[in-house]
């Protein structure tokens, strides 16, 4: 195996797709794994330089990552890189009930060590920026603070009420949280900030970022502490991004970016929905206007023990009549924020929505499916019987065009996949998925 750089579990699998993106369209060879991989698939993919595990610890209760986070973290720490990342959404939407990323940097630190923990969260690519240690993050072309951001505000799982990210870890975690301002970093005085911060006790340290230059002052900073000893991170896709500096100027990745290839188009598109985020609902609209099939369904029928087996049933069958007739189609449990009252479902209904889209594949196959919602596509990619996925190529940043690599499945080894997180892609995103571009 070929020196690994960097390792990441991604806290839910759109995420983790997001990584991949950043890492692989530098020409950082780079592989997604599907739950911890099993050796023969690791063989597999020997020549890679950055290993991912796509899971779903987004939506777990912190009781569920202390026991399942040591196990997959010690798999990361096998690979033998510098730097492993428990990659957050860039939102960093969590709580200390759901999604609680201070257990995670507990988790991490108990099993992986590391003198601090580096938070990375600012990810100017996607329109995520951290000042003075609060989170900033763009909807429709305007910047919100996220606690006043008109979608994250009021996440029907993990509002977010806070932007001072230190103050909302605290809700999470007791673990003393230093900051590297955006000051510090404009003064070139990052390293010594650094060692105050180690030395007075922070056992992690945010750093701020609003721009490229934030990132790479950061990703050298990181590395060169890393070269002496390995680094526990944590953070959006923002702290591979800074990482691709360090490592063009070290010779570990090509110096310059080569032109993206391409994808094809294809004459028919599943997408599959469990988002309720007004940015899907958009695009949902949008593929409609454009001629898709839509088919609505009711997530209480779906999941109902009554009612459910039917359901889902009738859903197949207008499916898979849909797209033998030839139409793209876009399956949907909601269209827009949920109603006052109404029940989140994710992980039930991301699982329900797998076990269709796999009868789906089965009866009408396409060579291309979209699924988005980031607890939709973790819960139902994990029923499709994968085990990883590459890198083929972007189409807006954050939900990139993947290829799955399966066993026992035939019918869906090469099969393409974009899992798209709720916030990502403009209002025609489901046309540009189809089209390759």
């Amino acid at each position: 195996m070929d020196r690994a750089l960097y390792a990441y579990y991604g806290d839910d699998f759109t995420g983790s797709t997001d990584v991949l993106e950043v890492l692989a369209s530098a020409g950082v060879r780079s592989v997604l794994f599907i739950g911890a991989p099993q050796e023969r698939h690791v063989r597999r993919f020997s020549g890679c330089q950055a290993f991912g595990i796509a899971g779903d610890s987004r939506s777990r209760t912190p009781q569920w990552m202390r026991a399942h986070l040591p196990a997959l973290f010690a798999r990361l720490g096998d690979f033998g890189a510098p730097i492993t990342h428990y990659k957050t959404c860039s939102t960093f939407d969590s709580s200390p009930q759901i999604g609680s990323i201070g257990r995670a940097l507990e988790v991490g630190h108990e099993t992986l060590g590391g003198p601090f923990i580096p938070i990375v969260v600012a990810a100017p690519h996607l329109g995520r920026y951290v000042a003075f240690g609060n989170l900033f993050a763009s909807a429709a072309g305007t910047v919100h603070r996220i606690d006043r951001h008109p979608t994250m505000r009021s996440h029907p799982v993990t509002p977010m009420h806070e932007a001072d990210l230190r103050r909302h870890l605290a809700a999470q975690t007791s673990m003393r949280i230093g900051l590297i301002d955006l000051p510090t970093l404009a003064g070139n005085a990052a390293a010594e900030a650094l060692a105050r911060c180690v030395g007075a006790g922070d056992q992690a340290v945010l750093f701020d970022g609003v721009g490229e230059a934030d990132l790479q002052q950061t990703g050298r900073l990181l590395w060169a502490n890393a070269c002496s000893h390995t680094l526990f991170c944590a953070g959006s896709s923002g702290l591979p991004y800074a990482l691709l500096a360090p490592w063009r100027d070290a010779g570990l990745i090509p110096a310059r970016r080569e032109a993206p290839p391409r994808s094809r188009p294809v004459d028919t598109l599943l997408v599959m929905s469990g988002s309720c985020s007004p940015v899907t609902e958009r695009q949902i609209q949008a593929a409609l206007r454009a001629g898709y099939h839509g088919i609505a369904l009711d997530p209480t029928a779906l999941l109902s023990a009554a009612h459910g087996r039917e359901a889902g049933e009738l859903l197949v069958r207008e499916a898979v009549g849909s797209l033998r007739d030839g139409r793209s189609t876009v399956v949907y449990s909601a269209l827009g924020p949920l109603s006052a009252g109404a029940s989140a479902s994710g992980e039930a209904l991301g699982r329900r929505m797998g076990e269709l889209l796999s009868r789906i594949l089965a009866e009408a196959p396409v060579p291309r499916v979209l699924l988005a919602g980031g607890d939709t596509s973790s819960h139902a990619v994990a029923q499709l019987g994968l085990y990883a996925l590459t890198w083929t190529a972007s189409l807006e940043p954050g939900a990139p065009l993947c290829r799955a690599h399966a066993e026992g499945r035939t019918d869906l080894e090469g099969l393409e996949l974009v899992l798209k997180g709720g916030q990502v892609g403009s209002e025609a995103f489901f046309e540009r998925v189809r089209l390759g571009r």
